[in-house]
């Protein structure tokens, strides 16, 4: 069935999850049968990009531009976060659905057990005007369903996706000569990673030989950035301190997708040591599993529901002594680590973008369906 879809979203170049994932839906759901267009959301003087409309924060009457927009399409398919549209909560939102008369899915990337009162008034009313509410876990689907009065018909939980990994191996990442273990953490840096305990736990492996080495690869968040510096990255390289002889080394730069494939490839243990407690979505963990990667993560939400039937090891947060025992266990035990790559190389095939986005168009096709139905009437 050919049909359009209008995503709303923050964009690229702008350097977010949330952007960062609607490049890599749009790429995904895009083909000669579907066209795809973005509706931006972005801060004013932040770089344009080759879009079909953009709302600027800020902007009078934004949300009524952009709702117009979106009108112009088969379906819409709103990102939400809180803090990306204008407003208080980013409640500037709401308009916008008001005034949608396409069937519209609203892909929820946060889903908080205890909201503000405001918080869960923006979200019922984005449920109560939209088709479909997309959670990319089922954690997250059984969160909305007891915190917030949305109708269970209407949830639906496709995974984030990943993008096929040219390399994807269920072997171990290739020895190099003279080098350790690879431990890797990649993403936008901001406070709340964890890594700091990270660094502590790598401490307590320097008996191994050869060393591990622990790569923290990612610039700082441009919003952390703007409002508190280097602060975070700074209070890191301090906490490393002298001694350590090259273990901890921190890539502070743009990594574009070709040179992240082959930096994840070469490591042999991805770590996500983040102190969240709430996060029921990961792009990292699932680029991480999707390239055949043995995991350790602290037990966030989304990281105790995929890594349950062996991908991964998990520990408690603010937990380096448990980190280190974890790391320890994979780089010494015999055939874990293979193990543990070949059960993520079973589950990746459905967290694929090429799976994730059929079942997008199988949603979109669903509600259009009535839709179309009754205008014909």
């Amino acid at each position: 069935m050919s049909m359009s879809y209008g995503v709303l979203s923050t964009y690229p170049p702008t350097q977010c999850g949330l952007a960062s994932f609607s490049r890599a839906l749009v790429a995904a759901i895009s083909s000669p049968a579907n066209r795809v267009g973005v509706v931006r959301v972005m801060d004013p003087g932040e770089s344009p990009a080759p879009v079909d409309h953009t709302w600027v924060r800020g902007t009078p009457r934004g949300a009524e531009s952009a709702a117009a927009a979106l009108n112009s399409y088969d379906v819409a398919v709103i990102q939400h976060e809180y803090g990306i549209f204008p407003g208080h909560d980013g409640d500037e939102i709401l308009p916008l659905v008001r005034a949608l008369r396409v069937p519209t899915i609203v892909v929820l990337h946060t889903v908080l057990v205890t909201p503000s009162e405001h918080q869960r008034e923006i979200l019922e009313e984005l449920a109560r005007n939209s088709s479909v509410l997309v959670t990319m876990t089922e954690t997250a689907r059984q969160r909305l369903l007891a915190h917030y009065e949305v109708d269970a018909g209407q949830v639906q939980v496709i995974p984030h996706g990943a993008e096929p990994s040219p390399l994807v191996d269920a072997a171990p990442a290739p020895e190099v000569a003279g080098r350790g273990p690879v431990v890797l953490t990649w993403g936008l840096l901001g406070e709340g990673k964890g890594i700091e305990w990270a660094i502590d736990a790598m401490a307590t492996l320097s008996d191994l030989d050869p060393r591990p080495e622990y790569w923290v690869v990612g610039q700082t968040h441009p919003k952390v950035k703007a409002v508190r510096g280097e602060v975070y990255r700074e209070m890191l390289v301090e906490h490393t301190g002298a001694g350590w002889d090259g273990m901890v080394v921190f890539e502070d730069r743009y990594i574009d997708k070709a040179e992240l494939h082959r930096i994840v490839q070469q490591a042999d243990i991805v770590l996500l040591p983040y102190d969240s407690r709430e996060q029921v979505t990961s792009g990292v963990l699932i680029e991480a599993v999707t390239a055949g990667k043995p995991v350790v993560s602290t037990r966030f939400p989304h990281a105790v529901e995929l890594l349950s039937s062996g991908a991964g090891l998990l520990v408690d947060r603010q937990d380096p002594a448990g980190i280190a025992a974890a790391l320890r266990r994979i780089m010494t035990e015999p055939g874990l680590a293979r193990s543990m790559a070949r059960e993520a190389n079973r589950i990746a095939p459905d967290l694929l973008w090429p799976a994730v986005a059929d079942r997008y168009r199988q949603v979109a096709g669903a509600i259009r369906q009535p839709a179309a139905a009754l205008a014909s009437a």
